[in-house]
């Protein structure tokens, strides 16, 4: 199957890092085109291939599919042996329904805490619907471990999507020096060593400054 992913800047783009997750999840091999971000030509370029106007787009033999988390749904189909989403109903219920309240949500942690990989302060002071929203974060964390069947860091043991999704929710939680509970920290960890997301932290650093 021929993949084409296109992304915006690895140092900035929490959607694109989902995407690039979610294909790294699947085994198969893709090809990738980096749109850059903020310039004036920037939505012209990203026009050319879908009338969103936003990245990430995958391109495919079924056409291109805008949105990380169609892209998800996507690949989960095309690559069922892969375990993106948890073996267990419960769980994949429960993963699919975490996704999508990250997909839709926490709308305070994003505008206060951009995402940015180069990023190395904390928030201070911390407003209370980003203080709320980042325990609620905390809490829906806790509630895919309680659902997961099978044993690992990740949430539901194993990487699936759902570590995919909650990737940016761990660099902000880093960047901005948020203190965490063990348990979460620990979380956070597993994401920084995931060989997938260290080889995008490492192309995303070294945008810096370009």
């Amino acid at each position: 199957m021929s993949l084409h992913l296109i992304i915006g800047d690895k140092l900035y783009s929490s959607w694109s890092l989902r995407a690039a997750l979610a294909l790294d999840l699947t085994g198969a091999s893709y090809t990738e085109e980096l749109i850059k971000l903020n310039q004036p030509d920037t939505r012209a370029r990203v026009l050319k291939h879908s009338p969103t106007g936003k990245v990430p787009l995958l391109k495919s033999e079924h056409g291109t599919i805008a949105d990380s988390l169609a892209i998800a749904e996507y690949l989960a189909e095309q690559f069922p042996d892969a375990g993106l989403w948890p073996k267990d109903t419960a769980a994949r219920a429960q993963a699919r329904s975490a996704c999508a309240q990250m997909h839709s949500g926490f709308f305070a942690m994003r505008g206060n805490m951009p995402f940015d990989l180069s990023h190395n302060a904390p928030l201070l002071p911390t407003p209370p619907d980003v203080q709320a929203e980042i325990e609620r974060m905390l809490a829906l964390w806790a509630e895919c471990r309680a659902a997961a069947t099978e044993a690992g860091p990740f949430l539901f043991g194993g990487a699936t999507l759902a570590d995919a999704f909650f990737a940016p929710i761990a660099v902000r939680l880093r960047t901005y020096q948020v203190k965490l509970p063990e348990v979460d920290a620990a979380y956070v960890e597993t994401i920084y060593q995931w060989p997938a997301f260290k080889a995008w932290q490492k192309a995303g650093l070294e945008e810096v400054g370009q």
